[in-house]
């Protein structure tokens, strides 16, 4: 009579995802960042078939019609005089459900236009930041002696340099001139130069538990045997210690991005990220600043989405470690 052999264990990776499926808190983070992510994809769909505006065309001068009558999107202030105009407020409605800028622009569908350059910026950033920062620590924490010493002491360098003092010095000269890359020119406007910029400055931050989680895998036995076998440096780099650095490149990802929007959203803010007729959550702010007492729905609104979205990375990113952490791991099975 054949026996019924046990099922093979599980991999660390599907050890990992059923974890995370049972974490409740970073399931409905994920579910959170699923549902912003495809209302701002949506964007163009939203702006013509239920706004029915144009969220990039002004319209000082424009109308709409709430409940069967005409109304100005444009109105005069609350102040004693009527000094001024005021651009419309939330009307809770389909067209201009969060009101107006100070353009007259439907600021819900700015909001979702302007989240997908955010999140398109922040995580494009972060993969670009983890590669980079993949490739120093690992070089840097593989080769030791007088390599390591010196991508260390760049690392220091940029490091102790503050964040957004440095990527505001970078944006001045590249949003002025634009970025030259040898033969290809990046010109001013493009997102890539907020992404190159935000990627660089956090590249510090993730190469230095790269290079040292690679300086413990090279002491490792395996290590030690194939250096013993005669293989090559770069096969034990990419068939031995890449593999398990990836856990470490995934755990850092949701972090990377959270901080990548702030920073995007910080530059925009400040004229140097984001460019117009380009919106992000940053722009979106800055142009409510000036509205902030008399139509705060127009800064807030942004601000609230920066919020949501970065404590949901936060939340799934502290979900991550907890499940792949190989310590967290041995502790929960002892």
């Amino acid at each position: 009579m054949e026996r019924d052999l046990p099922a093979p264990p599980a991999g660390p990776w599907r050890q990992a995802a059923r974890s995370i499926a049972r974490n409740r808190s970073a399931m409905a983070a994920l579910a959170t960042l699923a549902l912003v992510t495809l209302a701002c994809m949506l964007a163009p769909l939203y702006a013509r078939h239920i706004a029915h505006t144009d969220p990039f065309a002004s319209n000082v001068a424009g109308s709409i019609t709430l409940d069967g009558h005409e109304v100005d999107i444009m109105q005069p202030n609350d102040n004693p005089l009527h000094l001024g105009l005021s651009p419309i407020g939330p009307t809770w409605h389909a067209t201009y459900l969060l009101g107006a800028d100070s353009q007259g622009r439907d600021l819900a569908s700015r909001l979702l236009y302007g989240g997908r350059n955010s999140l398109l910026v922040s995580s494009c950033a972060a993969v670009m930041c983890l590669v980079l920062a993949a490739t120093a620590g690992i070089i840097a924490g593989f080769s030791g002696g007088i390599i390591d010493a010196l991508l260390s002491r760049m690392m220091d360098i940029m490091w102790a340099v503050p964040v957004y003092l440095f990527a505001i010095s970078l944006s001045i000269v590249t949003v002025s001139h634009g970025l030259q890359l040898g033969p290809l020119t990046v010109r001013a406007d493009s997102l890539f130069i907020p992404i190159f910029i935000i990627a660089l400055v956090y590249v510090p931050y993730a190469a230095r538990p790269i290079r040292g989680r690679v300086m413990a895998l090279r002491q490792a036995e395996f290590v030690t045997a194939a250096r013993c076998l005669g293989v090559p440096r770069w096969r034990i780099v990419v068939r031995d210690i890449l593999p398990n650095v990836t856990t470490t490149l995934v755990m850092l990802g949701p972090l990377l991005m959270a901080l990548s929007l702030l920073a995007e959203s910080a530059l925009s803010f400040l004229s140097l990220g984001v460019q117009a007729p380009a919106a992000s959550w940053g722009t979106i702010i800055q142009d409510g600043e000036g509205l902030i007492y008399i139509r705060p729905m127009v800064a807030v609104a942004p601000g609230l989405a920066i919020v949501v979205v970065v404590l949901a990375l936060n939340i799934l990113g502290d979900g991550l470690r907890d499940a792949l952490d190989v310590r967290d791991a041995a502790r929960r099975s002892s």
